[in-house]
């Protein structure tokens, strides 16, 4: 993971443990569970790619060329022309953070016993191609089977578009799921740094 990303998601983990312990009103404050904050931080590190972000554009990986804004956000509500705050790119985006770990707790059997920061990792997969290419996955079988070690390698292969018709494999990819890997294989784990960052905001 690089250095930049992995500095965003310490300072988001502090943040987020700050609010829940309540000593002050910060970004995360009366905010959604961690999971779904820190998935949030990662998907805009790698979503933004330096756009103006509230003006909606033609994203041209992947299938039907959908209309996309904010951080990855696509569907009916999002409107060419229409200019998007950032207070809207927030509520868009956490609403689709929200129903992927709704998706997540339904399909992973053991979501329960998984810290904030694998939480995190399947979130942004889920938020990135979408519950049904998850569904019927190695990566949630290996899962589901009590090999989380497993699933986390999984992520690796889920490195592909499609650009003017062909399977390609894309570089932004490839770093985003190297970030999900160690996030969901490395974080949190005992002897690892990121232990205890987000204390008993992460269950």
């Amino acid at each position: 993971m690089k250095a930049l990303l992995r500095k965003r998601l310490i300072n988001a983990a502090l943040a987020i443990t700050t609010a829940a312990a309540g000593a002050a009103a910060t970004h995360y404050a009366g905010q959604d569970p961690p999971e779904v904050m820190l998935a949030w931080e990662l998907g805009a590190h790698f979503e933004s790619g330096g756009r103006h972000i509230g003006t909606p554009y033609v994203d041209k990986i992947g299938r039907g060329q959908p209309w996309t804004v904010c951080n990855g956000v696509t569907g009916p509500d999002v409107v060419p022309g229409r200019y998007y705050t950032p207070d809207d790119c927030k509520r868009m985006e956490l609403s689709r953070y929200r129903a992927a770990r709704k998706d997540a707790a339904r399909m992973f059997t053991h979501w329960g016993d998984y810290n904030a920061w694998v939480k995190a990792s399947i979130l942004d997969m889920l938020y990135n191609v979408g519950a049904p290419a998850v569904e019927g996955s190695t990566l949630l079988a290996r899962a589901n089977a009590g090999d989380l070690a497993g699933a986390c390698e999984q992520m690796q292969r889920w490195v592909y578009g499609t650009v003017a018709g062909q399977r390609t494999r894309l570089p932004g990819l490839v770093d985003r799921r190297d970030a999900t890997r160690e996030l969901c294989a490395q974080w949190g784990r005992d002897g690892h740094f990121s232990a205890g960052l987000i204390g008993e905001a992460g269950r």
